[in-house]
């Protein structure tokens, strides 16, 4: 039997796919109320640790929060969670994100991270969009634990800001970009 490129990729995707399904990110679990639960658990810790994201959250027209994003990858690697699109501090919509990635890459790890939308704009273009996937326009913000994230400086730069905090595993780096988001039903 030959052992062909193709052969190789296909069981390095299903390895990846493996490791993200067997971390608990969330797969399978009973609706909507586990997932608010792990929100507000998400965003409490995100308001002690950061504060500063507080008055960020105050200044937003909606926030998406992914309490518990996986991303594992041997070659090949992906990326999912599921979270809520919060409006006026109350769920309106829950989604899934998916992300996919080739390259020399190894390890797994898990984070949260919080979209803030910070004009009516951006949420409406978000809420309408079939499978919006994060680029260039959204702008990370990346505090170190205790430091400052002042909404005034950050809201000039872009519609969109994301902060990924929470990370944990064997993996450098989190970024969101190339992310698909999607609408689903617990």
């Amino acid at each position: 039997m030959t052992f062909t490129r193709r052969a190789f990729t296909l069981g390095l995707g299903a390895g990846a796919a493996g490791l993200v399904a067997g971390c608990g990110n969330g797969i399978g679990s009973p609706g909507g109320a586990t997932i608010d639960a792990r929100v507000d658990s998400t965003l409490s810790q995100m308001y002690s640790q950061f504060p500063g994201t507080v008055d960020l959250a105050e200044k937003s027209a909606g926030m998406l929060v992914m309490p518990l994003v996986t991303e594992a990858g041997l070659g090949l690697g992906g990326a999912y969670g599921r979270g809520a699109l919060r409006v006026g501090g109350a769920t309106v919509d829950y989604y899934s994100m998916v992300r996919g990635s080739g390259g020399l890459q190894i390890g797994a790890q898990q984070y949260a991270h919080v979209l803030f939308f910070m004009t009516n704009d951006a949420l409406m273009n978000f809420r309408r969009s079939p499978g919006w996937a994060a680029g260039a326009n959204v702008e990370y913000a990346t505090p170190e634990e205790g430091q400052t994230l002042a909404a005034e400086t950050t809201t000039s730069l872009s519609p969109v800001i994301a902060v990924i905090f929470g990370q944990s595993g064997l993996r450098v780096g989190a970024t969101l970009e190339g992310t698909k988001y999607t609408r689903i039903i617990p």
